[in-house]
């Protein structure tokens, strides 16, 4: 699996691809045992013990491997096992929350988002496309500021209080150099909306991203009561909010809100008030 001179750089002159590779093999076979001993991953990568050793004690410094139940062993960490069932979970997420998204595309004939937040930003995991027009300002994979949006308003609004005390921290700094398509906000005024998003339910978002562009977006909980996701449509202002500021058009809203509680339900999420009138799939 390579050379010993080689893997005796990875706490040296190696190059952080080569360094990478080594904590890859390395960390494949200990998957492969419950325990392994120094001695043994040694032998089973073909390096010198020595330099596994180092390695290993540096993997165990970020958490990423621990030491095993009997002396010189060692085991994968649960840093390691947390990451991949995060990993697991949004596959799940995505998953699960497909067909009612479809659903929701066939009902409003918009483009649908199911956006997690990832630091202090929103990231797209799927997207649906509409009918009327594409809407280029979050692709797949692709990210938004939560303050800016539908989808990353609603996660960092529901997002536990620790994290918004987090995010006004950064706020008074850089997070909102970042201008929406209405001009820079101020952290009060995101904070307002915030608020009135949890009151009512959902996010609206017009224009602050593109303008003519509009949005709403709701959460998606998971089966302990945290949103873990949130889905939201988007298209022109007129056919999702329509033409006159007082008067929302309740359809897409509703149908919004309904898709996200039954993704919400569909992962656990039993809430009676956030239940009810769940539009079966069809």
């Amino acid at each position: 699996m390579g050379n010993g001179k080689d893997f005796d750089d990875v706490g040296g002159k190696a190059q952080p691809t080569q360094f990478l590779g080594k904590v890859a093999s390395l960390l494949e076979v200990l998957s492969t045992r419950e325990e392994l001993t120094s001695t043994e991953i040694a032998e089973l990568l073909g390096e010198p013990r020595s330099s596994v050793y180092r390695l290993l004690k540096n993997l165990a410094d970020v958490g990423w491997i621990d030491t095993g139940s009997s002396k010189g062993s060692w085991r994968l960490g649960l840093h390691l096992f947390r990451m991949s069932s995060a990993a697991v979970q949004r596959l799940d997420e995505r998953k699960i929350a497909r067909p009612h998204m479809e659903r929701l595309n066939r009902v409003t004939e918009q483009t649908v988002f199911l956006c997690i937040r990832r630091d202090w930003e929103a990231i797209c995991i799927d997207r649906i496309e509409g009918l009327r027009v594409a809407n280029l300002a979050l692709r797949l994979g692709g990210s938004l500021p939560l303050h800016v949006g539908a989808a990353p308003q609603t996660l960092l609004a529901y997002s536990e209080p620790a994290v918004w005390d987090q995010w006004k921290s950064l706020a008074q700094g850089s997070i909102l150099d970042t201008a929406t398509a209405n001009g820079k906000r101020s952290t009060a005024t995101v904070l307002q909306n915030l608020s009135d998003i949890c009151e009512r339910g959902y996010a609206i978002s017009d224009g602050d991203v593109t303008p003519g562009i509009a949005a709403v977006g709701v959460p998606v909980f998971d089966h302990t009561g945290s949103i873990c996701a949130a889905v939201s449509v988007s298209g022109l202002r007129e056919s999702v909010l329509g033409s006159d500021p007082s008067d929302l058009r309740s359809e897409v809203i509703n149908a919004t809100v309904a898709a996200g509680r039954a993704i919400s339900h569909s992962l656990g999420y039993r809430d009676p008030a956030a239940t009810e009138n769940i539009i079966p799939l069809k």
